[in-house]
Parts: structure tokens; sequence; C-alpha cells
């Protein structure tokens, strides 16, 4: 089974480039996030005819997550994360996949700081805390995916000295995504790559993408009932170097089937 999430950056601007991406990797389940659509402009009838069926939280011209799966279509348990009902960003949607809770999010980025904006980013990772924490009481297959818009350490940052005041490397970040991985949670990538400089994501201006100085931002976590049948972890560069593509990477990760 391949999981795999993607920052898509406007999925009717960059359609072509995600069917594109769906045929040559063939995922069996995709998180996207960004959609920059509203719910009635989700291009439905394209992604069935390549294969995905899908369940989606649109908002226009901002935020917006889908969850992609191929030959069965996913089963819609949650829209929106819990904690806040006058929360009004379409961040979070989940659904159960073969076995499989999906958890899709889009954390908010949280600049400028200090600022109301840095405010929301850490009340909504507090309600993600709790959410998380509850999904692993139930001792269920979960994984939770995205773009969380943090690098968790220096390893995950391209010249961290630059980055120090951003809301994406605040120390209260980090120390929240740390939070979260306590609870239980494996980072897929970093599990299987302990020291490797990976980035998901490079800024368009610069040639930041050909000179590699990116960041990792989108992350693949799993449960404890989950990360026994991991297999694989990787971010997919390829398309990032597409044109008209967006400025993040899919991560796909694959697991093993389940013990009978």
């Amino acid at each position: 089974m391949k999981i795999a999430t993607y920052n898509v950056n406007g999925i009717n601007g960059r359609l072509s480039v995600l069917l594109r991406w769906l045929k040559q990797d063939c995922p069996d389940v995709v998180c996207l996030q960004e959609l920059k659509c509203s719910a009635d402009r989700f291009p439905e009838r394209e992604l069935q005819q390549a294969g995905y069926a899908a369940v989606w939280h649109g908002q226009k011209s901002w935020n917006g997550v889908a969850i992609l799966a191929r030959g069965r279509p996913p089963v819609l348990t949650r829209r929106g994360l819990p904690g806040d009902p006058d929360d009004s960003h379409s961040r979070y949607i989940e659904a159960a996949v073969n076995g499989v809770l999906i958890g899709c999010l889009y954390l908010p980025n949280g600049n400028p700081v200090p600022g109301p904006k840095f405010e929301y980013k850490l009340r909504w990772f507090d309600r993600l805390l709790s959410y998380a924490d509850e999904l692993l009481s139930h001792d269920v297959p979960v994984a939770l995916l995205g773009d969380f818009n943090v690098m968790p350490t220096e390893l995950d940052v391209y010249a961290p000295e630059r980055w120090r005041d951003d809301a994406l490397f605040r120390p209260e970040v980090r120390k929240a995504y740390a939070d979260l991985i306590h609870q239980g949670w494996t980072d897929t990538v970093r599990h299987l790559h302990p020291r490797e400089r990976i980035y998901t994501f490079w800024k368009y201006w610069r040639n930041s993408f050909e000179r590699g100085a990116g960041l990792r931002l989108d992350h693949i976590l799993l449960s404890p009932t989950l990360a026994p049948r991991l297999k694989s972890a990787e971010v997919r560069r390829a398309p990032r170097g597409w044109d008209h593509t967006s400025d993040h990477a899919p991560v796909m990760i694959q697991l093993l089937p389940p013990r009978s």
C-alpha cells in the first residue's frame, strides 16, 4: 500500500502536473493540500477518469484538503479539526481507506511573528495535539500526513541560521511537533533516514530547487499500530522539476500488508 502527501499549490491550475504524477507513481492513497478552490470546483471527474475517488474540504482561493483513493472510495469520517467550532479554515479531512484511518492536514503558516497568524498557528497545533492523542487512544492503524509547515530540526532546513525567527522554525512550533512525536507517532522519513538532509519544499526564486536550498515541511506520521508495517519512505523529487509545478514535492511511503 503506497500512501502519499502532496501540497499541490492550486489543484485546478496544476491539475496536469498532479495527473502526470499519479500516472507515474500510482499511489494508492493521496492527501492533497492547498487546493485553493471551492468545493464545487474540485476536479472530481478528471480524478475519477484517472482511477481515483475522492473526498474533499474546499475553500475559495485558500487552503483546502482532499483524500484520494485508487480502486475504492475513501469513507469520510471527519471534515475539520475538532476544538474550535468557529474555525472556518479548510485544513483537515479524515477518511478510512483499506483498513487505515487517514488524517490529511494543512497546518497554518503562522507568519508574520509575532502576530495573530502565529497565535492561530499555535492554537491549531494545540488542537491537533489533543485530537492526535485521542486517535492513538483507539489503538487503530492511523496515518497523519500533510503540510505541517514546520521544520522539526536543523537537519530539515537549508541554512537554519536564516530561519530562526520564522514561524516555520520558531522554538514553540518545533516543540509542538516534538510533543506530537512523543505521543508515539513515527516520523516515517526521519525514521528511515535519520541523518540525511531531505527537503520537500523549495521556493520558486533564486534557483532554490537547483541549488538544493529547501525545507522539509511535509510529513507522514504513523501510529504505533501501523508503524511496524513501514517499508519505505521517500520524497518524489521529479515533479518539482516539471513545468508549472508546485513548490512542494510529493512524499510517499510504502506499507507492508497487514499480518493475517
